[in-house]
Parts: C-alpha cells; sequence; structure tokens
C-alpha cells in the first residue's frame, strides 16, 4: 500500500527518478520544468527542505512499497491557516484514485499537523483527472484562475474548508 510520507533528503534520488520518467507526461498538462531543474535538482531538493524546515511550505510523497515515488502532493505559502495545494501523480499510477486519496488524507491531517483550516488549489481547465481529484476531495470551484497561475493555461481556483 503507498504511505504518503513528508519530504526527506535521502527522497531525492527517487525523487529525481519520478521527474524524469514522467516529464512528458506531466508537460502534456503542466509546464514543463525545464532542463535547468534537472541539471540543478540537487540544489532544488535542498532548497524545498530548506523552505519546509522554515515552515513556508510542506511537501509530501506518495512512495510505493518498493521506494518509487507515484506522487508528489505539496503545501505551498502556509499563512494565516491557510496553503495552496499542489500535486502530480505519476503516469503508472494515474486513474488509480491513488491522488484522491492522498489528497483527503491531507485533508484530513493538516489542520492538527500544520494548524490550516483553508486549502486552496488551481487547475487547468484542460486538466479533467485534476478536476475529478478535487471536487471528489470535497473542494469547490472558488473562481476563476489566470493564465499567469497555471504556467499560461486559463483554469479555475478551487477551495476546501477543512474540519479539525
Amino acid at each position: 500500500m503507498p504511505e504518503l510520507q513528508r519530504l526527506r533528503a535521502d527522497h531525492a534520488p527517487a525523487v529525481l527518478a519520478f521527474e524524469l520518467a514522467n516529464r512528458a507526461y506531466f508537460a502534456a498538462s503542466i509546464p514543463d520544468r525545464g532542463d535547468e531543474y534537472f541539471d540543478r535538482f540537487a540544489e532544488r531538493h535542498d532548497a524545498l527542505l530548506a523552505e519546509q524546515e522554515a515552515g513556508v511550505c510542506v511537501f509530501h510523497l506518495l512512495v510505493a512499497e518498493d521506494g518509487s515515488v507515484l506522487g508528489r502532493f505539496n503545501l505551498y505559502d502556509l499563512e494565516n491557516g491557510a496553503a495552496v495545494l499542489g500535486y502530480r501523480v505519476a503516469e503508472q499510477a494515474a486513474g488509480r484514485g491513488l491522488a484522491t486519496t492522498a489528497v483527503q488524507q491531507l485533508c484530513r491531517t493538516a489542520p492538527a499537523l500544520h494548524g490550516l483550516h483553508t486549502l486552496r488549489a488551481a487547475t487547468s481547465h484542460d486538466n479533467a483527472a485534476s478536476r475529478q481529484v478535487l471536487t471528489k476531495a470535497g473542494f469547490v470551484p472558488d473562481g476563476p484562475a489566470a493564465p499567469a497561475d497555471l504556467g499560461g493555461r486559463p483554469g479555475t481556483w478551487y477551495r476546501r474548508d477543512l474540519r479539525p
């Protein structure tokens, strides 16, 4: 059974393998990270850990029993009890309900672990799978997302009020 784990330094090789294996798949629905992301991956991973240590963000991985990464589920811009949720799931794991389950788990644990009462997430109009995950996880539309919010694509912001 896959497990949601908080990002650690020793996750770096598995995260890089996940990003490389799914690069083309992700680029079909969200902006590509670019070559520099991969060239400077170790620095970027360290920077994420520093942000997490500072309490600005919390990064999670959905890890398979063999240690491979099936998805990333991140809480950004933690401030005043609110955060922005972002996620991506490996092509091999898509369509199995894993993203919905992981998002629901974060919604259940975020109030106690991170003091959150509201989560927001944006998805482009052409990303039906992401819209479905958010809807199944109890998010409701909360207004338009500008193309600048979604790498040049128009979309919708979703919101979920959390109950401890």
